[in-house]
């Protein structure tokens, strides 16, 4: 079956044209930088392709981790999708948040955050490799006992929910929805690089699991958009592979097998900020 954020790409094309249209009118500058917006374009449809390649393997995966799952959830019974939409969301932010502390993951997740800017055109800005290992957190899914067309179905939702919160043109909603949903607001502050939004707010639809888990900051003050080493680069074989290039050089530098570990499966962010400061 198709995936419903490849059923979505019209409407994701639509919307990032009428923000940019927006934009214009409005004078904001937002998509000055052409080669940003066609770029993070031009990776989305890439990662569409790479997607369906890996995806062969991927749900082999997770075929298999459904077989064996000593329990099946009935997909007509309307229980099971409550409970579906509340364990992918929160598989979901565990995914995020090692993404973000891990530098093996972030390798992958960088790609994303790598634009200096902040419209729709990022949502799609995404890695075309990340498939190689991002199953891993969603194989639970199937062992509870959800078929994996459930999950596809689920978590493509979940992703394009994801789409439009990638925005500077609304700024708040009212503040219930503020403390339960992921928005504008929230996720304007996960890309921020200033000292208080690092690795915060990493919520797909719902906010709560940041205000449970510790990890949620409100916007107070305005992002400053990229990654703390700008990558100062539009060619998109290089945004996805310049931090595998970057760890294989802090492994070199290791002169133990632990530390060298450590550059692989540590937080990025330690060795990054070293690496800019220096």
């Amino acid at each position: 079956m198709l995936r419903p954020t490849v059923l979505a790409i019209p409407f994701f094309a639509l919307m990032i044209a009428a923000e940019a249209w927006w934009h214009y009118r409005k004078g904001t500058g937002e998509y000055r930088d052409k080669k940003d917006t066609w770029g993070n374009i031009f990776m989305g449809f890439m990662s569409v392709v790479f997607g369906a390649l890996f995806g062969l393997a991927t749900g082999l995966l997770y075929n298999y981790f459904y077989e064996i799952a000593p329990f099946k959830f009935p997909a007509e019974a309307w229980h099971t999708w409550v409970i579906l939409f509340f364990a992918d969301d929160l598989f979901y932010y565990i995914f995020h948040r090692v993404s973000h502390e891990s530098r093996l993951f972030w390798n992958f997740h960088v790609v994303h955050h790598s634009s200096e800017q902040y419209n729709l055109s990022v949502a799609v800005r995404q890695s075309w490799f990340s498939g190689i290992l991002h199953w891993i957190f969603y194989a639970p899914i199937m062992l509870l006992g959800f078929a994996p067309w459930m999950f596809a179905t689920m978590h493509g939702f979940n992703l394009i929910y994801q789409f439009w919160i990638h925005t500077k043109v609304i700024y708040k909603f009212p503040s219930w929805f503020e403390y339960i949903f992921n928005t504008p607001s929230h996720h304007r502050v996960h890309h921020g690089v200033n000292e208080p939004y690092l690795d915060k707010n990493y919520a797909g639809v719902l906010i709560i699991w940041d205000r449970l888990f510790g990890s949620f900051v409100e916007e107070t003050e305005e992002p400053r958009y990229g990654i703390i080493k700008p990558i100062e680069s539009y060619n998109p074989l290089w945004i996805n592979t310049h931090a595998w290039v970057e760890m294989w050089h802090a492994i070199k530098r290791q002169s133990t097998f632990s530390t060298k570990l450590k550059c692989i499966f540590a937080s990025p962010n330690m060795d990054m900020k070293q690496t800019y400061e220096n």
